[in-house]
């Protein structure tokens, strides 16, 4: 079963979930189902060539797509 990290729309509360199949996962802080599906850290870690260290692409951190610094483990 795989697990995804989600930030949910409505509160930004951010979030792991192990979903089954088409199971539509909620916030488990406000219950709301509009969520935006983060990149794994686990599966940003390593190098890319896709990525550079200027900074384009996702933190080599935390994983998230908004770049360096956009989290708090920066």
């Amino acid at each position: 079963m795989p697990i995804f990290e989600y930030i949910c729309q409505e509160c930004n509360h951010r979030f792991e979930a192990i979903v089954q199949g088409a199971t539509v996962p909620a916030c488990p802080s406000c219950k709301a189902t509009k969520l935006q599906k983060q990149w794994s850290a686990f599966a940003v870690g390593g190098t890319s060539p896709w990525v550079s260290s200027s900074g384009s692409g996702p933190c080599g951190t935390c994983g998230d797509p908004r770049g360096p610094g956009a989290c708090s483990m920066n």
